[in-house]
């Protein structure tokens, strides 16, 4: 173990952390850190709209709420019904944060390097060109989405405290209403075993970023980007006009393929829908459906997953050339 911790890769994925910490990790800590303030707020609201203004818990008003209500009924099911949303809910600002850091990421990765000259420094070291490449795909794809569970993790465990000392405050035992049931837990340990998936479905992405921050001398975003979306749109203009062109319907899947792989769940076009229509009348019932591991093990048997894969891993490989020519921007 220390000789792995020690080996040279490991010290690139530590590089890697160091100057991208703001993003992988501040992000979403912060981001975390004002989800739990406004929980904070609204439950003073609705204390405040209680004691002074004489206002009734309703079973139909906010999720605090609804949830304070089913608490002092004692009504289990829906309450940790409502702390799985609580989980869903840090897991999806989690993900959208992470969205945009994992894609800027990938976008100035290579190109940013060249832009500061600080790849002379680093093509001095006994470090190969696919070793700091593949360093920088294993940051983006893995490290990024398991500090993200764990900031998810750690959101809820703290929110949760926070509803104790509340519960606690108005009589209640919070350790067998909050901290007595394990299925919000499981939320969280389906999200870890997503990592593997996310990671393989934003290899197209990945790869495409890379490619261009490899390859342009400026304004990678511009190339990567909005040059496939002007392709786009150009073509579906030339298709309105009769002309011979490139299926519109495809196009725009592989550019969607291309820009959109990194966003989490992104899958889901290609799951199992199920067979019972009444499965989807309940929105928990439908992330319990599309996060399941079977679902997400039908994931890894589907072409759509594996030639974008394949796609990814030559446009890195790609970029892993360019780098090795290219040391200026």
């Amino acid at each position: 173990m220390k000789a792995i911790m020690n080996s040279h890769f490991a010290w690139l994925l530590k590089r890697e952390y160091w100057e991208s910490r703001r993003g992988f990790l501040w992000a979403q800590v912060w981001t975390a850190g004002v989800l739990l303030v406004i929980g904070i707020l609204g439950i003073a609201t609705l204390e405040i709209f209680r004691s002074r203004l004489g206002v009734n818990i309703s079973t139909h008003g906010s999720n605090l709420n609804d949830m304070l209500s089913n608490a002092l009924g004692h009504n289990t099911e829906l309450l940790v019904k409502a702390l799985d949303a609580s989980m869903m809910s840090f897991g999806v600002i989690a993900g959208i944060v992470m969205t945009f850091v994992v894609f800027f990421y990938f976008l100035g990765a290579l190109y940013d390097d060249r832009r500061d000259r600080s790849i002379l420094f680093w093509k001095s070291l006994p470090l190969s060109d696919t070793s700091t490449v593949i360093s920088k795909v294993v940051a983006g794809l893995v490290m990024a989405p398991l500090i993200a569970v764990g900031v998810v993790l750690l959101g809820y465990l703290c929110d949760q405290v926070i509803h104790t000392v509340w519960f606690a405050a108005h009589g209640l035992n919070p350790f067998t209403l909050i901290w007595a049931h394990a299925e919000p837990f499981s939320v969280w340990l389906h999200l870890l075993a997503m990592v593997p998936l996310y990671a393989m479905w934003a290899l197209p992405t990945a790869g495409w970023l890379l490619f261009w921050s490899a390859l342009v001398r400026s304004k990678p975003f511009l190339w990567a980007v909005v040059v496939p979306i002007l392709a786009g749109a150009l073509n579906s203009w030339i298709a309105l006009l009769g002309i011979p062109h490139i299926s519109i319907e495809f196009f725009w899947k592989v550019v969607a393929r291309s820009l959109l792989s990194v966003v989490p769940g992104g899958w889901v076009s290609v799951m199992k829908v199920g067979d019972s229509a009444s499965t989807f009348a309940d929105p928990p019932a439908v992330v319990r459906h599309f996060g399941s591991y079977a679902q997400m093990a039908h994931v890894f048997t589907t072409p759509e997953l594996w030639i974008g894969a394949i796609a990814g891993i030559v446009l890195i490989a790609v970029a892993i050339w360019l780098r090795r020519w290219r040391s200026e921007a």
